[in-house]
């Protein structure tokens, strides 16, 4: 597995790195969600990225994974990076979430108790909290690192500007921000005008989350049928089945065409244009099953797009992608 530095700091994670939002909870079956970090961790995947909500129920998913640790993973936590966040609602009462130092610092010493931890290597901020000081929140990040509870800090679903004065306070406090994780896929290029462009120039690293568009561009709904074990099929999951609209398969299986003709499935191709950006450290996997990450590991031997190929792409998703606004 190929690394890459996170931005200029010290700090290197794999190409390929896997999330734990999905199908590390109660309702989950445990020997699949095992099979499925071994898998990740045999190919060289040695990023496991969570946060506080991540279940169901809320804390399950850190919990678990705790258990993965002080077991089959026991005596490997040098090894790999491990990373959570903190921001959205995860109890009841003023400071369950947002971007208070009194929640941050609380979420925190709650995720390090689930799983066991002295420290994470990584601790995001998972959104912006308008209502909150940004000095505030960033003022709390550094004091985590200070207290040896983190080593690295990031924000997550930050704005460019946004990340631009984060950035400017970070680095003013002593603890300068290492990483990014935006929402970037086929369907959701906001991130193309702005973004990328500040954390080239800032020398900040970035992770994009969902780069498979909740599933939908995995391959498994070009039938238009929802497969029973599928995130769209899911209770719990974000994509709902009303998404695959006649006229979303339409453009998946355009998309998919110009995959087979490169030789390789829709997921790798999806992917493999998320990593071509300049900017992309590492990209978040999730995945249901082992075949699902045995599959996707194969973007990392995708051939370089040609125009012809990235014309192709845009011109198949203009009509429903965000835009690079």
């Amino acid at each position: 597995m190929v690394s890459g530095r996170c931005g200029v700091s010290g700090l290197k994670l794999p190409r390929l790195s896997l999330g734990l939002w999905y199908n590390y909870g109660e309702l989950d079956d445990n020997a699949v969600s095992l099979s499925m970090l071994k898998c990740a961790w045999d190919q060289g995947i040695s990023h496991f990225d969570l946060a506080n909500i991540y279940g169901p129920p809320k804390g399950e998913a850190e919990r678990y994974f705790g258990e993965i640790l002080r077991g089959e993973f026991r005596g490997l936590r040098d090894q790999m990076v491990v990373s959570t966040k903190a921001g959205w609602p995860m109890w009841e009462g003023p400071y369950g979430d947002g971007g208070s130092r009194k929640h941050l610092v609380a979420s925190l010493d709650q995720s390090l108790q689930r799983m066991g931890l002295e420290y994470v290597d990584i601790f995001y901020h998972h959104r912006p909290d308008t209502s909150t000081p940004l000095e505030e929140t960033m003022g709390a990040l550094d004091y985590l690192v200070r207290q040896g509870k983190a080593l690295y800090v990031g924000v997550s679903s930050y704005n460019a500007e946004q990340s631009r004065q984060a950035f400017r306070i970070l680095r003013r406090l002593g603890t300068p921000c290492v990483i990014h994780q935006p929402l970037y896929n086929l369907f959701t290029r906001g991130a193309e005008r702005e973004l990328f462009p500040l954390l080239e120039k800032e020398g900040v690293g970035c992770i994009p989350f969902s780069p498979l568009a909740q599933g939908l561009l995995s391959g498994r709904y070009l039938s238009g049928v929802i497969p029973s074990d599928s995130r769209a099929a899911s209770p719990h999951g974000y994509l709902k089945s009303a998404a695959l609209t006649e006229r979303k398969l339409n453009i998946l299986r355009g998309l998919n065409e110009v995959a087979q003709g490169r030789g390789e499935s829709l997921s790798c191709m999806a992917l493999a244009w998320v990593l071509r950006q300049k900017a992309v450290t590492s990209v978040l996997l999730g995945a249901s099953r082992v075949e699902q990450i045995e599959e996707n590991i194969g973007c990392l031997n995708s051939a370089e797009f040609s125009e012809d190929e990235l014309d192709e792409i845009d011109r198949i998703v203009s009509d429903e992608s965000e835009g690079r606004g």
